[in-house]
């Protein structure tokens, strides 16, 4: 059943610019035999929330933690870009620009053994360099934009996967990242979690933060997205604005994904 959103200002309010934060060039990446992604080009410029669909296995979880070398490519000549800086195989250089790239998983990830508040502190403490006092004063301030300052005493354990779900959000938000990548973020909630996720990240969107989204919520592509692109087999098969896509897609393959999941 497809989630709803609240009514939005548009496709992100913000407006986005020209300047391009994230850049893909000839990207492939092979699993063994199996090519998961095919020589991807795609430039998200900063401001912009740019939602992944397609079919179980079409390249889209892969291609969104490719962009923080969670998953190398292939080292081909494809090369992905941070804003303006190329991803490096591996080092300190990476680790850096990792930073700027904020990540959210369908599996919260926190760790279970820290309260709340330190799952969000750790990264500013021992990434940034940030002081103690300072990165908790910022956690709270973020805990409390997310719905969850309350709970900053109490371990994951204590916590619906909702609430979780949004600590992982802060917890992101904390580094000062560039971009977030969300890489199907309430897929792993019951429904009625699901749109406390949704409607704090709408409100990223309209504060203008780049996002990349992996989703299978239709409602919150149609009314959050500035743009959504479409895989299967590893390729963008289709680029467009959301009213394009969903009105009228251009591709038998996107017709045909569009007519099973909007039919349900």
């Amino acid at each position: 059943m497809t989630q709803t959103t609240p009514e939005s200002d548009g496709p992100a309010a913000a407006a986005t610019s020209t300047r391009p934060l994230v850049e893909l060039r000839g990207v492939n990446k092979h699993f063994g035999t199996f090519q998961a992604l095919a020589d991807i080009d795609l430039t998200i410029p900063e401001g912009q929330v740019a939602i992944v669909i397609g079919p179980s296995g079409s390249g889209k979880s892969t291609l969104c933690r490719t962009i923080n070398r969670l998953e190398t490519i292939d080292d081909d000549g494809g090369l992905i870009s941070i804003d303006g800086e190329v991803l490096p195989r591996e080092g300190k250089a990476l680790a850096k620009l990792r930073a700027d790239v904020g990540m959210v998983f369908q599996s919260f990830n926190l760790f279970a053994h820290k309260s709340i508040l330190e799952n969000v502190t750790v990264g500013p403490i021992k990434v940034r360099g940030v002081k103690k006092a300072q990165a908790t004063e910022e956690a709270m301030t973020l805990l409390e934009r997310v719905g969850v300052a309350q709970q900053a005493k109490k371990m994951p354990a204590e916590l619906s996967g909702g609430q979780q779900q949004r600590v992982a959000i802060a917890r992101a938000l904390a580094m000062k990242p560039k971009v977030m990548l969300f890489d199907e973020p309430t897929s792993a909630l019951d429904p009625e979690m699901v749109q406390e996720v949704l409607d704090v990240m709408v409100q990223l969107a309209k504060e203008g933060m780049t996002m990349v989204v992996v989703t299978h919520e239709m409602g919150f592509a149609r009314q959050v997205g500035d743009r959504v692109v479409f895989m299967d087999e590893g390729r963008i098969l289709e680029d467009a604005d959301p009213d394009t896509f969903f009105t009228a897609p251009q591709h038998e393959r996107a017709k045909n994904f569009l007519g099973k999941i909007l039919a349900h």
